[in-house]
């Protein structure tokens, strides 16, 4: 890992725990594992201020770029679940690879439990909307 731990913007931090706080124990086993994985990730998290964020952490809105073993390279934008529409390439924050990508740095590598088994993914470049 690029920064040793995630990296979560303050106010995102607080926009993940009201969607955290929506979510029903009754999901299946590989997405309660994605969700408890990042909750524990966000527990150790570096949490900073939106103008002290680096360029190249997915965020809400970034456009993320990723290699993985079971599905080649990949174009997503990570945004909250009601924008989300993968016709359109928006990934919610809240499906499993949204919830495998958030924090993470370009060029990081993340091991992660998928429907398939555990996979690598590979962040190759990390875009701001802004």
């Amino acid at each position: 890992m690029k920064y040793e731990k995630v990296v979560v913007d303050k106010k995102e931090l607080e926009v993940l725990k009201t969607l955290f706080s929506t979510i029903h124990n009754g999901k299946d086993k590989t997405y309660r594992l994605s969700f408890d994985k990042l909750m524990e990730e966000i527990k150790k998290a570096m949490v900073l201020d939106s103008s002290k964020m680096p360029l190249d952490v997915i965020r809400l809105n970034s456009v993320v770029t990723i290699k993985t073993d079971f599905g080649g390279e990949k174009k997503f934008q990570i945004v909250i679940p009601s924008k989300s529409d993968l016709s359109q390439n928006k990934l919610s924050v809240m499906a499993p690879m949204g919830l495998a990508l958030f924090g993470y740095a370009e060029n990081d590598e993340v091991k992660w439990e998928f429907p398939s088994g555990l996979n690598t993914i590979r962040i190759t470049k990390v875009e701001q909307p802004f």
